[in-house]
């Protein structure tokens, strides 16, 4: 038997194992709406005392949860393999990567994969998601525009980020976004995002932990008009609903009550997926 992968409590690879949990408990819970087998697999080969998440797992919330994860990477799946429909040899990017399997599950067999993370992780992804002659993953800051260079975008590229940019101050991803559509023009940025109110609770833990007394810097947004549009340029930008914009949720796994919550989530929370389809200059 391979060895396991060895995780350690309160490490920066340790914030790799609970997204990791939860798609495959969406896996389990949500089969008709999202599967991620790898995930699934990767939970049996990490060393990790996975009992405390199994046991918050039976929880209400841990199940709702699960099925938000589940509409994430469904919806940016959708936009992906919408994108490779008409650039079939793209690059598909998945920043701040973690162990996730997102751009993978979207594979065509042709386009190329780079995923990106801090060196810690990638550091882990390489141990359990080794390189391929068509996947890389690359150790890289975000914030160092940089990275931008390993991109082979002559063939289009796709960008996805899953929970990342709540983490990000609005100044910085004001300059990321921008030079994004200068370098990448004809490309696509689909991400996640929320209102103020819903960042501060999500990132409420976080925010303790490292020290921070407030959060009114972190990109959020309450208005898409008023928070996005005024500064990003030469972009052309789309919404939806996070939880209901892509999908009924109508699907018998999914309860009555969950759905009332995932409208709440869409409007009171402000939850949207954002496509960004870059023009250049």
């Amino acid at each position: 038997m391979d060895q396991k992968t060895h995780i350690e409590k309160n490490t920066v690879q340790e914030t790799l194992v609970i997204p990791l949990y939860g798609r495959k408990l969406c896996t389990e819970q949500f089969p008709n709406l999202f599967r991620d087998e790898k995930a699934v697999e990767l939970i049996e080969r990490i060393d990790y005392d996975f009992s405390y998440l199994e046991e918050k797992s039976k929880s209400f919330a841990h199940r709702f949860g699960a099925l938000e994860v589940a509409m994430r990477e469904s919806d940016l799946m959708i936009e992906a393999k919408d994108y490779l429909e008409s650039h079939p040899y793209a690059a598909l990017v998945n920043l701040g990567c973690g162990l996730d399997q997102t751009a993978e599950n979207c594979d065509n067999g042709k386009c190329t994969i780079i995923n990106i993370d801090l060196p810690d992780v990638i550091e882990v992804r390489n141990q359990l998601l080794p390189e391929t002659q068509r996947i890389r993953n690359v150790a890289a800051d975000l914030n160092d525009i940089s990275w931008f260079d390993e991109i082979p975008d002559e063939n289009g590229v796709c960008f996805l980020a899953a929970g990342v940019f709540y983490y990000f101050k609005t100044e910085s991803i004001k300059k990321l976004f921008n030079a994004m559509s200068k370098r990448f023009p004809g490309g696509r940025l689909v991400f996640d995002t929320a209102n103020k109110r819903a960042v501060k609770i999500m990132l409420k833990t976080w925010v303790k932990d490292a020290g921070i007394t407030s959060i009114s810097d972190y990109f959020s947004i309450d208005d898409i008009n008023k928070d996005l549009l005024p500064w990003i340029k030469n972009a052309v930008i789309t919404s939806k609903g996070y939880m209901l914009g892509y999908n009924d949720l109508k699907d018998p796994s999914v309860p009555g009550i969950f759905r009332i919550l995932s409208k709440i989530a869409d409007s009171f929370m402000n939850m949207q997926i954002i496509k960004m389809e870059f023009r250049g200059n």
